[in-house]
């Protein structure tokens, strides 16, 4: 009898659906995917510095409740009207969260909080969520962690983002290669920008690499390569990196490197030092400059929810509208951070290039 190999650790096993299963359970629409493909071509533009509006990702840390998700999209929805025309606002729509250690994985992996891990549930409320705030009329981005998962809803995003702690990745940066939307590369948490830069460098190139078909069927894919790729800057472990100086610096990175001296700067993580409440302050230095001429900052990143702070994803019950992974400015004060940002481009347009 042979001694077994294989499978020693795996405890337990289900199939998932294929992907093709939940978009025909929640299909995109024609007039939806059109508003879709105008979008990524609108963020492509503004990205390299055709379009001088500014592109603002906003939005819950994660998403753990697809009602307060969905209010939160309507706020969203008026403030995107109110200034379409200095602003292009995408809610930020996350459902995997990458753990340091251990602790709650997101709505895709463990729908319930419970860790029952009911994955199947997770991507069904994830597609259909996806569908419901695209039909609002709010485009989406959204954090590639898993690299099979997305082929249950990229058709739905208009921006994507690879992680901090992913950005090393040779897998993630082949995902990014064929993704159909923009994407940015934040830089490593340790503040590293040389290592985004690279990544982007590499995504930009044509690769091959083995996934699974929309009709749930491994394959190998062949990219064309993304050449809608940027970087983020996110601040890291040595501290913040939005000041002007180091904008100036990843921005001479950028460009010895051939790419365009456009960026996005998250006003959360390292350069809020994970306090909420400090994106406010980041965000108004920004605007500052952005307002004075400043063209590089291209894209701005917050993280909002209906109520400020955190709470643990264990409490019962939980309190609506606060986010169970990181701490989140409140819907309330990021009105005025929109409207401040807003202003900044109308300024930087009365100053000439």
């Amino acid at each position: 009898m042979q001694s077994p190999t294989s499978d020693l650790r795996i405890r337990a096993m289900r199939p998932l659906p294929a992907p093709v299963i939940f978009e025909q359970a929640f299909p995109l629409e024609e007039a939806e995917a059109v508003r879709i493909f105008r979008v990524r071509r609108d963020i492509s533009s503004i990205m390299s510095g055709a379009d001088d509006r500014l592109l603002l990702v906003v939005g819950p840390c994660s998403i753990h409740d697809p009602a307060a998700a969905m209010e939160f999209a309507a706020n969203l929805r008026e403030a995107a009207d109110r200034h379409a025309g200095e602003l292009l606002i995408v809610m930020r729509v996350y459902f995997e969260k990458p753990r340091t250690v251990v602790g709650w994985k997101g709505l895709i992996n463990d729908p319930d909080l419970d860790g029952t891990f009911h994955i199947n549930k997770g991507l069904r409320l994830a597609r259909k969520l996806m569908t419901d705030i695209t039909v609002a009329g709010i485009p989406i981005a959204t954090e590639f962690l898993d690299t099979t998962l997305g082929q249950y809803y990229a058709d739905l995003v208009s921006w994507g983002a690879i992680g901090a702690r992913t950005v090393e990745s040779q897998i993630h940066r082949q995902l990014a290669s064929g993704l159909s939307m923009p994407v940015g590369f934040k830089n490593r948490t340790d503040g590293s920008t040389q290592v985004a830069v690279d990544a982007i460098l590499s995504a930009r190139h044509p690769h091959w690499f083995p996934s699974v078909t929309r009709k749930g069927l491994p394959a190998s894919m062949q990219t064309t390569g993304n050449n809608d790729t940027h970087l983020v800057l996110r601040g890291g472990s040595h501290g913040p990196n939005y000041s002007d100086r180091d904008v100036l610096a990843a921005v001479e990175l950028l460009s010895r490197n051939g790419l365009p001296p456009h960026l996005m700067v998250d006003c959360s993580h390292g350069n809020s030092g994970k306090d909420a409440e400090r994106q406010s302050a980041v965000a108004a230095d920004l605007a500052k400059r952005i307002g004075a001429g400043d063209r590089a900052i291209a894209a701005v990143m917050l993280e909002s929810n209906l109520l400020g702070g955190s709470q643990d994803y264990r409490a019962v019950p939980l309190v609506r509208g606060r986010s169970v992974t990181d701490p989140c400015l409140s819907w309330e004060k990021t009105v005025p951070v929109i409207a401040r940002l807003a202003d900044a481009v109308g300024a930087r347009r009365t100053i000439r290039s």
